[in-house]
């Protein structure tokens, strides 16, 4: 259905609620509410959220991407194992959101990151690592670098981290465990 107009389907969608929260709504009304959802959902950039995964180990990756895939409307645009792997994919198909492992072979991390942020500054990086300590983490507060979540939070935090980053915010965590060790 092809909705012409602004003014008009605003007080029409309006009208629909008031009717709606008196139980007073038609078949057709009920269609046309259907209807414009759909049309402002498109108009919003309904399209799935595109995740590019960096992690040096198989395992870990296949995790996350189950992970994040379980959201509706996310998924895994790439996988990459290598800091130099991460750079190409992130700049060849540029994800909305990178979630890249510190310690990785042929170039760490945090350089795959630098590496992207000077062509593409718009795509922000999760790090996602064992090693967070509160001076790694403050370390992290700048730049394409907008989270960070210790793989040992995963599934506490990875999603929210997520969330927020795709928001246009950041994610950190308040302070490191004792566990925790720096790079």
């Amino acid at each position: 259905m092809r909705i012409q107009g602004q003014a008009r389907p605003r007080a029409r969608i309006q009208h629909l609620e008031l009717n709606r929260k008196n139980a007073m709504l038609s078949a057709s009304d009920c269609y046309l509410l259907m209807a414009l959802a759909d049309t402002s959902s498109a108009s919003l950039g309904a399209r799935p959220a595109r995740i590019l995964v960096a992690d040096d180990h198989e395992v870990m990756r296949m995790g996350i991407r189950n992970l994040l895939e379980s959201v509706s409307n996310w998924t895994v645009s790439g996988e990459a194992s290598t800091g130099r792997e991460a750079v190409e994919l992130a700049l060849q198909s540029p994800p909305d959101v990178i979630i890249m492992d510190i310690t990785m072979p042929e170039m760490n991390g945090l350089e795959a990151a630098a590496k992207i942020a000077e062509q593409r500054p718009d795509i922000p990086v999760i790090m996602f690592s064992l090693h967070l300590s509160e001076d790694v983490i403050g370390r992290f507060k700048k730049g394409a670098i907008r989270g960070a979540v210790a793989k040992s939070e995963a599934a506490r935090d990875l999603l929210n981290a997520v969330r927020a980053v795709l928001g246009g915010g950041t994610f950190f965590p308040a302070k490191a465990t004792p566990q925790q060790t720096t790079m």
